[in-house]
Order: C-alpha cells, then structure tokens, then sequence
C-alpha cells in the first residue's frame, strides 16, 4: 500500500499585515480635523464621544460604561469627574473641558438621559451600554475619514492622545501618570514611547 504525504501547509501568523505595538497618538490637527467632521455631520453621539474619550483618557472598557451621573450633578456636567477604574480599582479624575461640556450636555438632552442611566446606550440592546467592539470600530471610522491607516490606532489612541499633548507641553511625567490613573512610572513611560533612564531623570527634576 502506497501512502501519499500531504504537500504540508504552513498557517499564516494571527498578525500577518497588522501592525503590532502601541497605538499612536492623535496630532492636534488630527483631533479637529475629525471634530470638525463631527460637528458638520450634526452627530451628537458621537460628537460626545470623541471630546469625552479625548478629555477622560479613559479605557475603552471604563469609558463605555461611563452613566449620567458619573460625570453630571443634577442638569449641569461637572468640571471635573472621578471614576474607579475597572482594571486596576483606582480612582482617576480628569478635567471636562468646555467644549466637551457642552457636547456632552447637548447629546444628554437629545437623547432623553436621565441620571442612572449609561451615557453612551446601545443602540440594539436596551438597557446596555455600547460594547467595546463598537467603540473600536467607531474610531477606525474616525482615523479613516481624515487618511489615516486604522491599523496604526486605536481606542488606546483616544487615551494616549492628550496624555501625549501634555507630556510634550510640561515634560512632567508624574502629572501624565496621575492623569493616566496609572501605579507604575514605566506604564506612563511605555505609553508615551521615551526612554526610561531619561523619563526617571525627568521626574525626579520636576520634584525638585
């Protein structure tokens, strides 16, 4: 009996023609270039969204399920918020910019929200908030529409983007590691990309 062997097949890598790393942050002329689409477009939702994922630098997984009454006082969007976060049970605030406010308070009103409810609900799943999954593809949509690759960002994009603005601005590190709500200096050192002997350098000057 002859046995005939299978010319043998080797399977493609998961991450064949995918981009693997972190996630770049937004420019400045990035973010309005897709705020102002959003504004132009007229969609409250995702109009909140996007100011409020660029201001909270939260997780996606903490931002989705963001309700009214984290980030509002009676009818009013507070300036500040605090929210405990899931992967670490740490708090973390952040400030609420005006605009953001404003689009946020906006978006509150066309929808109807009241206080307990989730801030960003799904669409096809009452009582749910939109998943993840979604949220990720909303901002390959985003980074898309402005000639950006989406496989160079994602929704660590939105939390990394004004951790990086700062970073650039100030060169303080301990306040972009508050800010990310993150214990270790080298989290906040992977985040923004720079080297380690150099950030350690950096933080113990700006605690002088």
């Amino acid at each position: 009996m002859t046995t005939y062997l299978l010319p043998f097949t080797k399977t493609p890598p998961w991450n064949k023609g995918k981009i693997i790393g972190q996630k770049a942050p937004l420019k400045l002329k990035e973010i309005w270039a897709i705020r102002v689409r959003l504004q132009m477009r007229k969609n409250p939702r995702n109009l909140a969204l996007f100011n409020l994922a660029i201001d909270s630098k939260l997780r996606a997984c903490d931002l989705v399920k963001l309700r009214v009454n984290d980030i509002c006082q009676g009818a009013q969007v507070l300036k500040r918020a605090s929210i405990l976060q899931q992967k670490t049970q740490r708090p973390v605030q952040f400030e609420i910019t005006p605009q953001t406010r404003e689009s946020v308070q906006e978006w509150i009103s066309f929808k109807g929200l009241r206080a307990g409810d989730y801030l960003f609900p799904s669409q096809v799943k009452p009582g749910f908030h939109i998943g993840t999954r979604q949220y990720a593809r909303i901002v390959e949509s985003w980074v898309s529409e402005i000639g950006l690759n989406p496989a160079e960002y994602g929704t660590h994009t939105m939390r990394r983007t004004k951790a990086s603005l700062i970073y650039r601005r100030t060169k303080n590190l301990r306040a972009v590691q508050l800010l990310l709500g993150h214990t270790k200096l080298e989290s906040t050192v992977r985040y923004l990309g720079i080297e380690v002997d150099d950030a350690i350098e950096m933080a113990e000057l700006t605690e002088a």
